[in-house]
């Protein structure tokens, strides 16, 4: 009866839980899986911004349309993208407001930069990137409606 309780006891001791090397070794194990996909996941978080910056550019330019063919001209730099949502002075044509909610800022938190007439066309609508600074390259990009 005392070989039995031994034993038993034994059987209890390795069952009680994980040693100390156990631990770090799926510590250590977790830490490269998570050095491997972190790169990948965030690379991805920043063209998706660069695509819904493209996005919001692209339903902008369809709401910059609607104002024209009301009023026979796109908004003015000065009346900006403003003129979307709250109508000008001396426009008695204006039938908005032409978006259903405020003018988004663009994914990096900055106005989107519009200016009529534009050197590309009628207007220019653009965001200038991560760095808020024009030109750039991957996130940095400006994201611009006449490409």
């Amino acid at each position: 009866m005392l070989a039995f309780k031994k034993e038993h006891k034994r059987d209890i001791e390795r069952e009680s839980g994980f040693t100390l090397i156990e631990l770090l070794v799926v510590v250590i194990i977790i830490g490269l899986l998570a050095s491997l996909v972190a790169p990948k996941f965030f690379g991805k978080l920043g063209a998706s911004r660069q695509k819904t910056a493209k996005a919001q550019i692209e339903l902008l330019g369809q709401a910059l349309d609607e104002f024209r063919l009301d009023n026979g001209r796109y908004p003015t730099t000065d009346e900006g993208l403003e003129a979307l949502r709250k109508k000008p002075d001396n426009m008695p044509n204006w039938a908005g407001p032409y978006l259903p909610k405020p003018v988004p800022k663009d994914p990096w938190g900055r106005d989107y930069v519009y200016r009529s007439p534009g050197e590309h066309g009628d207007y220019d609508l653009y965001s200038y990137g991560r760095d808020g600074q024009e030109g750039g390259e991957g996130e940095d990009a400006d994201v611009v409606s006449w490409e």
